[in-house]
């Protein structure tokens, strides 16, 4: 099928160092511009983003500092990959929550000005999620071929989703996954301790997501200015963090979680420390006035004659 364009569509997606708009870099970007007599023009960038790529976002995409080591910085590559997209209306995947607002920002940076008046925007994932809705009534419908009735009434909702679990593991139990770091599996299994793993996606520490298990099993926060830090790496260096999250507008159980790897850091911390010695040397001890000696009598000596002399002076005989 071919589109109906009345001018070009700039299909659009980006590699990162991280998800954060404000604060992460671009790695790589590539451009299909769809015209409208049906051609298509493909062009890729690599990009230096001046900063570190985390691993665990290079284990995503796998792109690694070394690989764009050489590569020009975003500010070089601005004007020629504005000039590509010209007047093209833009479209990708997740593209108005991310690639958008990411590419704008590095424009910005590089003081590069991308109209984006009269642009039409074309967001292929909210295309799926509207017409493949993710609500349990859909699930119920997809999995279990029935309509559910009183949706929203707690025990007709529960015992659906109950339903819904048992289509997926009929649907899925030879199904093969591969997951975003390339590994293959089939997870959806009849093993409540499987289906843990594979529903647990981010390894979630509170629950509401602030902080997660890496890959090493450590606490890191997952948001803000110390996300994929550990605990430990944050407190050590900014302590004050700690503060702020209690008094922030957190949930209770996370400010709960915070206070677990608040001791376990105190605690390591504690252990860490040089123990004192027991008897400290010398030169550590205080000063002490020494103790005053007694004085020493002298000898008594021999009575002779010029003694007896001198007592008959002094008393007169």
């Amino acid at each position: 099928m071919k589109l109906n364009l009345k001018r070009p569509l700039a299909f659009f997606d980006l590699e990162a160092t991280g998800v954060n708009v404000g604060a992460d870099r671009i790695v790589e970007i590539a451009v299909l511009k769809a015209m409208p007599d049906g051609s298509e023009v493909v062009k890729t960038w690599r990009v230096n983003p001046e900063m570190p790529i985390p691993l665990q976002t290079s284990l995503i995409h796998g792109i690694y500092d070394e690989d764009i080591a050489d590569a020009p910085t975003f500010k070089t590559l601005a004007p020629e990959i504005a000039e590509f997209i010209g007047e093209s209306d833009l479209a990708g995947y997740n593209s108005n929550k991310f690639d958008i607002p990411m590419l704008l920002e590095e424009f910005l940076r590089a003081d590069v000005d991308f109209d984006m008046n009269d642009r039409k925007f074309v967001d292929v994932q909210n295309i799926f999620h509207q017409m493949e809705q993710r609500t349990l009534k859909a699930a119920y419908k997809f999995y279990c071929q029935e309509d559910l009735v009183n949706a929203h009434a707690a025990e007709a909702d529960v015992i659906a989703t109950y339903k819904v679990l048992l289509g997926q593991l009929e649907m899925y139990k030879e199904t093969e996954f591969e997951s975003k770091q390339g590994v293959k599996s089939i997870p959806v299994v009849n093993d409540v301790d499987a289906l843990h793993v594979f529903t647990n996606i981010n390894k979630p520490v509170d629950f509401a997501g602030r902080m997660v298990y890496n890959d090493n099993n450590e606490v890191c926060f997952n948001f803000g200015k110390h996300k994929g830090k550990t605990t430990e790496q944050v407190f050590s260096v900014e302590p004050s963090y700690y503060a702020w999250m209690k008094q922030g507008d957190f949930p209770l159980y996370t400010k709960k979680k915070l206070d677990e790897e608040w001791a376990k850091f105190n605690a390591k911390k504690h252990e860490n420390r040089a123990p004192r010695p027991q008897n400290p040397s010398p030169a550590n001890k205080p000063y002490q006035k020494p103790a005053p000696q007694p004085k020493k009598e002298k000898p008594a000596e021999p009575i002779n004659t010029d003694m007896l002399e001198q007592l008959k002076m002094k008393f007169g005989k």
